[in-house]
């Protein structure tokens, strides 16, 4: 997982096109790379989270969204590929988004990644309530589960803690991290696999169950279809986070050519053990009439339970929590890499300081404390409108599509124009889609917008009453973009530009390149 010496370089890092000198630890592997684009997606966090919705809106049918969202998130994860190829650098989205459209779009898109990655590690350390008192009943600190407000507040403690942890481990370096997440995910692939092995050896229905509705869908408007689509956010919640492992680009060996192969790794790991676990879940269940299936309080935990006897039962939701843990430390993790590189262009309020690397462990303290402070007190709005953080954390993974768009079109416009992919690619042997990159490019954007409006779209089922509930999209996207703008166009934008601190030209000897537009333009 570690290098012995510094012989990487500034010609592999791709920090010369920025005019960044390096100044955090590069000692990410191929494996640790890999695991931190795994673990964002978290096989076992995702899909046992969200399956009741999924199944609870259109039935074992459902799962047809899982290809589609696959197909969809590859044809994004091709071109971010390309991009780390090029650019392996910190907070990747908003590099990319500066370096492909314009400032005012980087911008934009590294706020709305920025606020959303927070609000998702929210979101995710509740998870732990879904798993851990079904471990043991003294994880229910707070009453006995059947109170009013019993489990939405010992979510937040139980969440609390878990940030608590993630941000002491991000304090301390990304060695630490890197370490904890790999064996995370090492375990949480093993687990993953065998659960889907045992559900299929336990099947009691083929594969036909999967081409009839089943009854959902009827008598509403749109029919199955209009149901399919809400079911759709299901599959579309768990497959994003790739970009994970470009983002830890600057810690990362070779990384022009290990973040592209961990990227695409990452993504096909998840669709397919993530897709056979969901498969063989379906054909697995003893009833799929029973209604717990469906519900929050049951979902696929329910379907395991029922399925594996005790003892193997608990193991594998240890192995759950486990995948959670990772989950959250990869997000955060995101998160600090993120608001670090922002920072540096002096794009955020106290740049200087959120910038600031530690002189031993080599890793943005500043950041990961900030994070994990804001992420714990946006928990504490589970505790009195748990309907409310739902419609947040709902909006969070919109935001992140849209931040993905903002990469996603300008590079579709500057193919278009002749100015991507650079020649250095197929020159250095670095991965390129060579003639398959125009469509792809275009299916991604494409891709993009139609699952932006799909998520977006004001339904009642999935983000309730009043109205500002069922237009939150528009509502709270609005006014978290809005206020940010604002602090952009009337401070933010007169003074960014990279930190002294952190620019290759404030170092001795600091090789020179040609500036990233005349590189494109070639």
């Amino acid at each position: 997982m570690t290098r012995p010496d510094n012989t990487t370089g500034d010609q592999d890092s791709g920090l010369e096109d920025f005019g960044y000198k390096e100044s955090l630890d590069r000692s990410i592997g191929k494996f640790a790379s890999f695991a931190a684009g795994v673990s964002y997606i978290s096989i076992l966090t995702g899909t046992f989270q969200l399956f009741y919705f999924g199944f609870g809106t259109a039935g074992p049918a459902y799962l047809w969204s899982w290809p589609l969202v696959f197909l969809g998130q590859l044809s994004v994860a091709l071109c971010f590929m390309e991009l780390a190829a090029k650019y392996p650098i910190a907070g990747s989205v908003y590099n990319w988004a500066k370096t492909l459209g314009s400032r005012v779009v980087g911008w934009s898109a590294g706020w709305l990644m920025l606020t959303a990655s927070i609000v998702t590690l929210s979101a995710v350390v509740l998870a732990l309530q879904l798993n851990l008192p079904r471990l043991w009943s003294g994880f229910q600190i707070v009453g006995d589960g059947t109170g009013e407000h019993d489990f939405a507040t010992n979510a937040v403690i139980l969440g609390t803690v878990m940030i608590g942890f993630t941000t002491v481990v991000n304090a301390l370096g990304v060695r630490l991290m890197a370490m904890i997440n790999s064996a995370g995910v090492f375990i949480e692939l093993i687990a993953a696999v065998l659960i889907a092995i045992i559900l299929a050896a336990n099947a009691t229905r083929g594969p036909q169950v999967f081409f009839s509705t089943h009854g959902y869908g009827a008598g509403e408007s749109g029919g199955y279809l209009g149901a399919f689509l809400v079911a759709t956010l299901a599959s579309g919640y768990v497959m994003y986070g790739f970009d994970t492992a470009s983002s830890l680009g600057e810690e990362t060996v070779e990384p022009r050519r290990t973040a592209p192969k961990a990227i695409l790794r990452a993504i096909l790991a998840s669709f397919v053990i993530g897709g056979a676990i969901l498969v063989f879940a379906v054909m697995a269940a003893p009833d799929l009439d029973d209604p717990k299936i469906g519900a929050s309080d049951g979902s696929l935990q329910y379907i395991v339970e029922q399925v594996m006897w005790g003892p193997l039962g608990t193991i594998f939701l240890i192995c759950i929590v486990i995948a959670v843990t990772v989950c959250s430390l990869a997000v955060h993790t995101a998160a600090i890499r993120l608001t670090f590189a922002m920072a540096r262009d002096n794009a955020l309020p106290f740049g200087e300081r959120l910038a600031r690397v530690h002189p031993k462990t080599r890793t943005p303290v500043v950041p990961a404390v900030t994070i994990g402070v804001v992420a714990a007190l946006i928990l504490v709005v589970n505790i009195g409108q748990p309907h409310i953080f739902t419609v947040l954390t709902s909006i969070a993974i919109i935001m992140i599509y849209l931040a993905y768009l903002m990469v996603t079109g300008p590079m579709l416009k500057r193919r278009l124009r002749g100015q991507w992919p650079p020649r250095d690619l197929k020159e250095g042997g670095y991965f390129t889609m060579g003639r398959w990159g125009l469509p792809v490019n275009i299916v991604a954007v494409v891709w993009g917008i139609g699952m932006a409006v799909n998520l977006a779209w004001p339904r009642e089922a999935v983000y309730g009453e009043p109205w500002y509930n069922t237009w939150g999209a528009f509502v709270y996207i609005g006014v978290i973009l809005g206020l940010g703008l604002l602090w952009y166009l009337t401070t933010g934008r007169h003074h960014i530009g990279t930190l002294t601190s952190h620019s290759a030209a404030a170092a001795p000897a600091a090789p020179q390149s040609e500036p990233i537009d005349k590189e494109l333009a070639r």
